[in-house]
């Protein structure tokens, strides 16, 4: 390990990191009785199966409504779906196929939507229908009708705690939480909301693409880090808080619950935090991503309690197990900052927007915020071909359905068991006695080794650790030594001296193993300094 130079893996991305530290794991446990262990991703290993049932059974009715319209079965083609009678044609071919996986999910879906949701049956199935065959392009571009009230009110109980704020919020069905990160920034250039070198705050630690993203030269935004500390059981205190006043500062970045921490803002926090955007800065721009808000009961985004101020974006990847359909969503409410922000710009800059958009409406300053991010997210020439695509859309609403009609959250229930079962097993190979927190989702852990070698070994070691130790060298004896993989800290503006272990993606009884390695690995470097001591 001595012949790596550390610092020219700095700037690098802990995601680019670990394609090399996965490497050098491999290696290791090809020598030696070990098992590869890379809990450096967030992937969950758990999908969501009654939602799929639902789908792939669907596809096939769908298909019995295409032939009925057009059938060439030598040719292998048939027509378009059509909306008259569609509801009972479903309910009919349920019948006869009741003994399928997905039959029940479907007949009590379509149930839900036309008694709790107030749709027209023969609607509602039709669009799922034309959506799963995937015949036409997204109308409307932004979301499909019924997929956005359904994504709606799964929204208003996973961001929300089924405590909504006033009003609605207008959905943008995008390719996951990364696409809205692109679209949100590109589309805050474009409007004159953001402008290159402005000032913005993150809350740190934080997923490392909003770091990254905003030091590109695109943007060259100045960031004030705005930091939740493990001595403030990952909180922002009144003095992190109090930076916010800076009237320079034009937006506020989030992502809760964190990511390396897994902590959600508690509602001590909640509270201050709203209370000084309310009296102090209520012109300051929020986003917020929320993507681990289902494991932590009860979960209130700042969207709810910010709902004027707050850009949402929420993706299903990590709760459903769906990483690879890339389904997320934007939300902003009816009544929301942007808006105004964009009325109130100067005659000239209006007018440049005026020609932007000109060409997909007579009426450019009437365009609403969310529907310029879609025509950004396709540089506005390509706006009639824009939207996430239908067959994920109908993903996208029967995950939403999944959750609405699951009333005993019993699928919530086993997703957070598999996350906090992880934990503990985790804690037991440290070992460490860490008390229950229910602000802590348990899909991440970050573990400081500054804190707790401080906290158990005293300043001195910590000191001589800094100074003789790269913090890299963290991730890289546990893949050469242990043939296991971690993030390391610093790349998401955690402590330098931690390490990122996702409890997602690895069998449960593995976790132990992980800590006892990192265990180990910290008792090497006690050890050498108190050889060095010695002597």
């Amino acid at each position: 390990m001595g012949t790596i130079d550390y610092r020219e893996f700095e700037k690098m991305s802990p995601f680019e990191i670990k394609d090399g530290l996965l490497k050098l794991a491999k290696r290791s446990a090809q020598k030696s009785a070990q098992s590869l262990l890379n809990a450096g991703r967030g992937n969950p290993n758990w999908v969501a199966t009654a939602p799929r049932e639902g789908f792939f059974l669907f596809g096939q009715f769908a298909l019995t409504e295409c032939r009925r319209s057009m059938d060439n079965p030598k040719a292998g083609l048939a027509g378009m779906p059509r909306m008259p009678g569609i509801a009972d044609r479903l309910e009919a071919w349920l019948e006869k196929h009741a003994d399928m996986p997905g039959a029940s999910f479907l007949s009590h879906m379509v149930q839900h939507g036309v008694k709790v949701l107030g749709f027209d049956a023969d609607a509602f199935v039709f669009e799922l229908a034309d959506s799963i065959i995937g015949d036409n392009y997204p109308v409307p571009d932004r979301m499909l009708v019924h997929a956005e009230q359904v994504a709606h009110r799964y929204l208003m109980w996973a961001m929300c705690g089924d405590k909504p704020p006033a009003g609605k919020f207008d959905l943008y069905a995008v390719e996951g939480g990364t696409a809205a990160m692109c679209y949100i920034f590109k589309s805050l250039m474009a409007n004159r909301i953001l402008k290159k070198g402005d000032t913005i705050a993150m809350g740190t630690p934080i997923f490392t693409p909003y770091i990254e993203i905003a030091e590109l030269e695109d943007y060259a935004f100045h960031a004030v880090h705005i930091r939740a500390t493990q001595e403030n059981r990952f909180q922002y205190s009144d003095e992190e808080i109090e930076k916010l006043a800076d009237p320079k500062i034009k937006a506020f970045f989030v992502v809760n619950p964190g990511n390396p921490t897994s902590m959600a803002i508690d509602p001590p926090t909640m509270k201050k935090l709203v209370d000084f955007v309310k009296t102090r800065r209520p012109d300051l721009i929020l986003l917020t991503d929320d993507v681990y808000g289902t494991f932590v009961n009860g979960f209130r985004s700042l969207m709810a309690e910010l709902p004027h101020n707050t850009i949402g974006v929420y993706s299903y990847s990590k709760y459903f197990g769906c990483t690879g359909w890339r389904l997320g969503v934007i939300a902003l409410h009816e009544q929301n900052i942007l808006d105004d922000m964009i009325a109130k710009l100067p005659a000239k800059e209006l007018e440049a927007l005026d020609q932007r958009y000109i060409s997909i409406t007579l009426e450019p300053r009437k365009l609403k915020m969310i529907d310029r991010m879609v025509a950004d997210s396709r540089d506005v020439a390509l706006n009639h071909t824009a939207g996430l695509s239908l067959p994920q859309q109908v993903m996208m609403t029967m995950f939403s359905m999944g959750e609405l009609m699951d009333s005993e959250k019993i699928y919530q229930k086993a997703c957070m068991k598999i996350c906090n079962s992880r934990v503990n097993s985790l804690l037991e190979g440290l070992p460490l006695d860490v008390q229950p927190n229910p602000n802590f989702a348990g899909y991440y852990g970050t573990l400081d080794f500054e804190f707790w070698l401080r906290k158990y070994q005293g300043d001195e070691m910590v000191e001589w650790l800094k100074k003789n130790v790269h913090p890299l060298d963290l991730v890289y004896r546990l893949a050469e030594d242990h043939s296991i993989v971690l993030l390391n800290g610093g790349g998401f503006d955690a402590p330098n001296w931690s390490v990122r272990v996702s409890f997602a993606n690895l069998e449960d009884d593995v976790y132990d193993d992980i800590g006892r390695a990192v265990r180990a690995v910290g008792r090497g470097y006690v050890d050498t300094f108190n050889a060095t001591q010695k002597k």
